[in-house]
């Protein structure tokens, strides 16, 4: 009985002694690579209002956008999975969590040869390996760390489909007004072609004139398929990101109707870091990393296991379960390496290397994330200067081709003229479309970068 309770005594200190021990590395958090302040970003900034306070719906005043923000956010496979490796690694979570407790079974065998071995037997059995150097625990944090990293690569994710549907969006309804542009174009260049062709007839010009006008009105008509072929492209794209068969897109308002906020506050970059999900997943992956140090530092130390079995073993069936067949055991052991080539030793220093990686990962994505924003700001500001700078030239073109239609049907210049400055024209609308696409994109890139719409 004594020799029992010493067992027991030796088995509750060891399975105590874990809570203090844990060998491997503390987590310190790395240096951010980061700026004092934005380049190209405004002065004065309020640094308490941060971009976080601004949702993504409040960007957007199209109720057809934001239906098929919300479609993607809901069909998205690449969302849908990013949800699947989440609930994968909380089962994984699960998994771990597993090992710091016994393991409890149970077997039974029965024999009619009184003879045979083992003999009949039914019993149930403990066994547990002691996490008392913290091996399981470190295992543990690692995957509570990818578990969270999982969590902010799905915003990442949702961040990027959110942007990615948008921007089509946007260069979706830049080739729908580019459509009618060039069908305006044609339509007048076509008038303009009867005209020409009435006065040829009549003497009044030249062929040069009718073949010049002619020329012009295929280039308006080989822009149409162009742009026809553009806009199902663009119409596939935007399928695939609501995660259904390529199809048509419903309209909303157009570019020049749609207003995107532009008073998105900009926050310093210490408060940007802490917004974008890109940068807190790869800390937590270096976290996850620097806790596998501690994993394979453990592995370089003995192993405690305890053990207990209690049950009846008896040759006979028939007396099983008399008392006299019960019989119990409880044991404790050690195990642990004495000399195997350096390999745990190297074991450590890969894992070292690999979190040292991750680290450089996470310093790296910091630089890359000011940088975006730094670009951002760059886009949004030379974008609309540089619209409102063609929008005066398209104004003005417009007015010039008044006068010189004009001019050429009193005789006072050449055909020639009016066809320089209807090309002139033409590509500047197409032009000013695609910009008011690049300006309503570049608000959208700067949320994104921003890492803004998680609270």
């Amino acid at each position: 009985m004594k020799n029992k309770l010493k067992i027991v005594v030796v088995i509750l200190i060891l399975a105590l002694l874990p809570v203090g021990c844990l060998v491997g590395p503390k987590y310190k958090k790395p240096e951010d690579q980061n700026a004092a302040a934005f380049q190209n970003g405004p002065a004065n900034v309020d640094t308490l209002a941060s971009v976080v306070n601004v949702k993504w719906f409040d960007l957007f005043n199209d109720d057809v956008l934001k239906g098929l923000i919300n479609k993607g956010l809901a069909n998205n496979y690449d969302m849908r999975m990013a949800m699947a490796r989440i609930e994968r690694t909380r089962a994984e979570l699960g998994y771990t969590k597993a090992d710091l407790l016994p393991a409890i079974g149970y077997g039974a065998t029965v024999n009619s040869n009184e003879k045979a071995f083992p003999v009949s037997n039914a019993s149930a059995s403990l066994s547990w390996e002691l996490d008392f150097w913290g091996k399981v625990r470190h295992e543990n944090r690692a995957v509570q760390n990818e578990l969270l990293a999982s969590e902010e690569g799905r915003k990442v994710i949702l961040s990027n489909l959110v942007s990615d549907i948008a921007v089509t969006y946007f260069q979706l309804r830049d080739y729908d007004n580019r459509l009618i542009i060039a069908e305006k174009t044609l339509e007048t260049r076509q008038k303009g072609y009867d005209i020409i062709n009435q006065r040829f007839k009549g003497g009044y010009v030249s062929e040069v004139d009718l073949m010049q006008i002619e020329q012009q009105v295929a280039i308006a008509e080989a822009t149409i398929p162009a742009i026809k072929r553009q806009i199902t492209n663009l119409e596939t794209t935007i399928s695939i990101l609501l995660g259904q068969a390529p199809g048509p897109i419903e309209r909303g308002k157009t570019n020049m109707e749609l207003q995107v906020a532009n008073n998105i506050p900009v926050s310093i970059p210490s408060i940007l870091l802490k917004n974008r999900p890109d940068v807190n997943q790869a800390e937590r992956i270096y976290m996850a990393s620097n806790e596998r140090i501690g994993v394979a530092q453990a592995m370089r130390f003995p192993s405690f296991n305890i053990a207990a079995i209690a049950g009846f073993a008896n040759s006979s069936v028939s007396s099983l379960f008399d008392g006299s067949s019960y019989l119990q055991n409880a044991s404790a052991s050690v195990a642990g390496p004495i000399f195997n080539f350096g390999k745990n030793r190297r074991r450590v220093e890969i894992y070292r290397q690999m979190a040292e990686e991750s680290r450089l990962s996470y310093q790296k994505t910091c630089i890359v994330a000011v940088a975006e924003v730094e670009q951002s700001l760059q886009s949004v500001k030379t974008y609309k200067d540089e619209w409102t700078a063609r929008n005066r030239q398209v104004i003005a073109a417009r007015k010039n081709l008044e006068l010189s239609e004009a001019r050429y049907y009193n005789g006072y210049v050449s055909y020639l003229e009016v066809l320089d400055i209807q090309r002139s024209l033409f590509e500047a609308e197409l032009s000013l479309s695609e910009l008011t696409q690049n300006q309503l994109s570049s608000m959208i890139q700067l949320y994104r970068a921003l890492g803004g719409g998680w609270n």
